[in-house]
């Protein structure tokens, strides 16, 4: 079906972020994945319904696609769409030994395969057959000039509802530290030191962010190839899941943040994999480029407010990187664990007291201006490239959410089309911290990747366990 431009008066300007992703040298996507706890047969005509009044009005951008004018400026063009181009409903063998390979070989193909710029930047794809984990599955591809995760979950809620109650509204964990310090308590010379190492640390971080991104490349590791092309080459996408309520234990018990135990897990369990893969690798420079939502805000907002020019969580790609480099595999963290935690705990509490983030932000915006969006697009590949791992998480809901009441029973996300061999998605959602794994097929074990995840789970779990003990007597 050929695609008709509707007005004139359709057209919005794509963001300076949104072209990026969407260029010559960028072309990434999101996967989320909604697992049902019962079987969805029917669900095709209801998620028909449910896009067509609820999904599509959310926002333009789902019935627009991207044109560029003679001035080489690009922008959303609205237009006709017939959503059953969207939709598909692949068939697999009716043996459940069978489906769990099949959903992972699908969900890995589908994920590298490029949208259509003629059509909408979108697809759902709703898969009737069970697997170990679900009894059927519902994939979303969005293209990320669309928008960032923060925006497309908050698009994604509004068609869900609690399972429980649909007239109350889902609730999420705060993301506040538990013993905050009140900026108001602060002295004078306390004050002035937080100053004088914010400077410090920005000018420090931003220099490493800018040679990061253009002269200094990672090593060569188990989990970076460093080849060429790497976003061309087959993927594979698999997942893991740990306890939040223990994730929480460890952090009251070592008095720090959830943010810190997560990543110290995810440092150790990554350096482990290196070791067993190639025991040289363990004391690789190795970086992970994180993904920021740069909002001050909490949790998601309404559709409404998201779309409101003022407001503090607004839709689009409000989203930057920070270079975070991966603590070596050294004899003392052998020993101690728990020195992960620590260390991702310094890092992540001296990141914060510097202004790298949107200081590089800035430099991108005025690339763009000078030397266009092409050029920007270019450098975020590179700065990509250059590093060893990509990580990325979102907040999901506390409670049970249900789809055309289908209730879900687990959720996940992960980003395709970038040039890296490794990225690291996590969510959280009814209790359950879900990790995926994107990773470079046939260069990247994943199996035992996930066994030195679930080793680094156990060990600090462990350690942390000892310490208490220790303390208590």
């Amino acid at each position: 079906m050929e695609y008709h431009e509707i007005i004139e008066e359709g057209v919005e300007p794509v963001s300076p972020v949104g072209q990026y992703f969407n260029s010559s040298a960028l072309c990434i996507y999101i996967i989320g994945v909604i697992e049902f706890e019962v079987p969805i047969h029917g669900l095709l005509m209801q998620a028909m319904s449910l896009l067509k009044h609820v999904f599509l009005p959310i926002n333009p951008r789902f019935s627009s696609i991207m044109v560029q004018n003679k001035k080489g400026e690009k922008r959303w063009k609205k237009v006709d769409i017939n959503l059953k181009e969207h939709v598909r409903t692949p068939i697999f063998p009716k043996t459940l030994e069978s489906n769990d390979k099949w959903f992972q070989d699908y969900l890995s193909r589908i994920s590298m395969e490029e949208l259509p710029q003629s059509k909408p930047l979108w697809e759902v794809h709703i898969v009737n057959s069970p697997t170990s984990d679900a009894h059927g599955s519902v994939i979303f591809k969005l293209h990320h000039a669309l928008g960032d995760g923060y925006s497309l979950m908050g698009a994604l809620l509004s068609c869900l509802q609690r399972a429980d109650d649909p007239s109350l509204p889902l609730s999420f964990p705060t993301l506040k530290p538990s013993n905050q310090e009140s900026k108001s308590t602060k002295g004078i010379c306390s004050s002035f030191s937080w100053l004088l190492s914010s400077a410090f640390y920005t000018v420090a971080d931003f220099g490493w962010s800018m040679l990061k991104s253009s002269i200094i490349n990672d090593e060569k590791t188990p989990i970076r190839s460093g080849n060429v092309g790497v976003e061309f080459q087959p993927i594979s996408i698999s997942t893991m899941a740990f306890s939040i309520h223990q994730v929480s234990d460890i952090k009251s018990r070592l008095g720090v943040t959830i943010n810190d135990v997560v990543t110290g897990i995810v440092f150790y369990g990554t350096r482990l994999y290196m070791e067993q893969m190639n025991s040289k690798s363990k004391t690789a420079e190795s970086t992970a480029l994180v993904l920021l939502n740069t909002r001050n805000i909490e949790g998601y907002q309404s559709i409404n407010d998201m779309l409101n020019t003022k407001a503090k969580g607004p839709w689009g790609n409000k989203i930057s990187f920070l270079h975070v480099p991966i603590p070596k595999l050294k004899q003392s963290r052998s020993s101690n664990p728990l020195e992960f935690i620590w260390e991702a705990h310094n890092i992540i509490k001296r990141k914060k007291q510097s202004l790298a983030v949107p200081l590089t932000g800035t430099l991108l915006e005025m690339e763009g201006k000078f030397r266009g969006q092409e050029a920007v697009a270019k450098h975020i590949y590179g700065t990509v490239s250059n590093s060893s791992a990509v990580i990325s998480n979102l907040v999901g809901p506390l409670q049970q959410m249900a789809l055309a009441n289908h209730p879900v029973k687990g959720l996940y996300f992960t980003l395709a089309g970038g040039p890296e061999s490794l990225v690291i998605s996590i969510m959280s959602y009814m209790g359950v911290l879900r990790v995926t794994f994107k990773t470079e097929k046939d260069f990247i074990d994943e199996q035992k990747l996930k066994s030195c995840m679930q080793s680094a789970f156990q060990k600090i779990l462990k350690a942390t366990k000892e310490i208490s003990d220790k303390t208590r007597y």
